[in-house]
């Protein structure tokens, strides 16, 4: 036995759960994995969180906002920080992805999510000390995911220091665009995976998951993470009616600017994920991601449209043509 797997045994014990039987129930593009425990008949879910490649204190500190807030995060049940592990309310197998492949209607399951991020976003307190700021360091981090990434894996050589640098230079000038509307709590991976349909009343019937890289920045991000989903398809008219319900739930926002921050963010967004999805290939040898590499690109040529992008678009367009827009081989 391994000594993480005889603290995992200790606090398990510790928690009174010991005698649980215990069967995987996930894992995800982190070096989390997720147990479902079982014990006199009451469900619970294990977070094994290792340290130093995760921390499990963030998702403490976000979880506990969600919940002094109202809403439906998993209630904290014990907690081992040092070792990384939590153990968790179990709020079922009723995901969103779950729910719209069995049929669910898409327009009450997106209407429901988009009701919770008004609600939120018209809160003063939304944001919990001790949050990170989404600030253009982060953001051009995870741009250069495209750069760092992707580019290599599709051209077949590194991208050289100075294109680099002239990519970040037109993202630092375009992300003030993004930022010209109001900060909030921003759960970032807001999407049908981690969402939940629940038997509670009101806001409460969404279920949150996966929020432990919250971090405080612009409120398009959440709702355009969303309906800009990496693995999935939405109904273009149905974006639009989802936009239009939640600026009808916080009327102080200009809509120009609430578009304009839209596009820059998603277009960020969409090249991280690239890049990212490729990363995951090549590093760490899961290739199921490359097969949404042709829909995020769509995405990302979507957002490249808006005219504050004018400059990011014509700089993809000369090093990724579209002919070079490929998925990067296993």
């Amino acid at each position: 036995m391994t000594d993480r797997s005889r603290a995992l045994d200790h606090f398990l014990h510790q928690a009174g759960w010991g005698a649980a039987e215990r069967a995987v129930l996930a894992g995800d593009a982190s070096f989390r994995r997720y147990d479902r425990l079982h014990l006199n008949g009451q469900p619970a879910v294990l977070m094994d969180a290792p340290p130093p490649q995760e921390d499990v204190r963030p998702f403490i500190r976000i979880a506990r906002q969600l919940a002094h807030l109202g809403y439906s995060a998993p209630r904290i049940l014990a907690e081992d920080v040092e070792h990384g592990f939590l153990l968790l309310e179990d709020l079922g197998d009723s995901t969103y992805t779950r729910q719209l492949k069995a049929g669910a209607p898409e327009e009450h399951l997106y209407a429901l999510a988009m009701d919770v991020l008004a609600d939120l976003h018209g809160r003063a307190d939304a944001v919990p000390a001790g949050t990170p700021a989404y600030d253009d360091e982060r953001l051009l981090t995870e741009a250069c995911l495209l750069t760092d990434w992707y580019m290599p894996a599709v051209l077949g050589r590194d991208t050289t220091p100075a294109l680099r640098d002239e990519y970040r230079r037109l993202w630092l000038e375009v992300l003030p665009v993004a930022r010209a509307i109001p900060d909030t709590l921003v759960l970032r991976d807001f999407h049908v995976d981690n969402l939940m349909l629940l038997d509670r009343p009101g806001l409460a019937a969404c279920g949150l998951l996966d929020f432990q890289d919250a971090v405080s920045g612009p409120l398009t991000y959440d709702p355009m993470s969303l309906l800009e989903d990496a693995r999935r398809d939405i109904d273009p008219d149905l974006i639009a009616r989802m936009k239009a319900r939640y600026l009808a739930r916080l009327p102080a926002l200009d809509p120009d600017s609430f578009a304009a921050s839209w596009a820059v963010l998603a277009a960020q967004r969409h090249a991280k994920v690239i890049g990212i999805f490729t990363r995951l290939c090549k590093r760490d040898g899961k290739p199921g991601y490359l097969v949404h590499i042709p829909r995020v690109w769509r995405l990302l040529e979507q957002a490249c449209a808006h005219p504050a992008l004018a400059a990011v678009k014509d700089w993809l367009d000369t090093h990724i043509p579209a002919e070079q827009r490929t998925v990067p081989s296993p």
